[in-house]
């Protein structure tokens, strides 16, 4: 690509050879990074997998998107928060298909113990999200604040933002929901079944 800016030289500034060598290595250069800039913008733009999702939502086996369907359904019942599930759909997607992915980082199934008391919170609209919180072991709290796809970015003197600031959006917008959908599924054994098992 550098060559085709010869002539141009010659005609514009009939300088020294070595004048011309160096002006078209600065030319070589910018056109080596503007390539690395578009590539750089493919990547942002998700032509690459992202990784932070697993091997996402769409390549999970059919029983485990259906799961996830009834999840959605069940799981978003608060009057303000019902359609919340299809305006953050593709971030809670990328969540469960995280989980799913790392099988719940090996997290064991707490179904025996907490299954019916965790039904009654999650479906209940008086139950606000810390009771729900407080219902993760030790154990699954760290999993949840490492795997969670949303770390803080700061720099020194300015606001904080997120990594993929939307997952973060989701989270604090239905956190409730969110979380109760991260221990439904370790409880499924993440999964196991292709629609929520809500205890009775």
């Amino acid at each position: 690509q550098a060559r085709s800016y010869v002539p141009i030289l010659r005609h514009l500034c009939p300088a020294s050879a070595m004048q011309r060598a160096a002006l078209l290595a600065v030319l070589g250069f910018a056109a080596v990074g503007g390539a690395a800039g578009v590539a750089l913008r493919a990547r942002r733009t998700g032509q690459e997998p992202d990784t932070s999702c697993g091997k996402g939502f769409d390549n999970l086996v059919q029983g485990s998107q259906d799961y996830y369907r009834t999840a959605a359904v069940e799981l978003w019942t608060h009057p303000s928060h019902v359609s919340d599930n299809a305006t953050f759909e593709a971030e809670f997607e990328c969540w469960f298909a995280s989980m799913c992915t790392t099988k719940c980082g090996g997290l064991p199934s707490k179904a025996d113990s907490r299954k019916k008391d965790l039904t009654a919170k999650c479906l209940s609209v008086q139950v606000d999200w810390l009771k729900i919180w407080n219902m993760f072991s030790e154990e699954e709290v760290k999993w949840f604040k490492k795997n969670y796809p949303s770390n803080e970015v700061q720099e020194e003197g300015e606001s904080t933002v997120h990594y993929k600031q939307a997952m973060e959006t989701a989270k604090e917008v239905n956190k409730k929901e969110l979380l109760c959908l991260t221990l439904f599924t370790i409880d499924d054994e993440c999964v196991k079944w292709p629609h929520i098992r809500l205890g009775k």
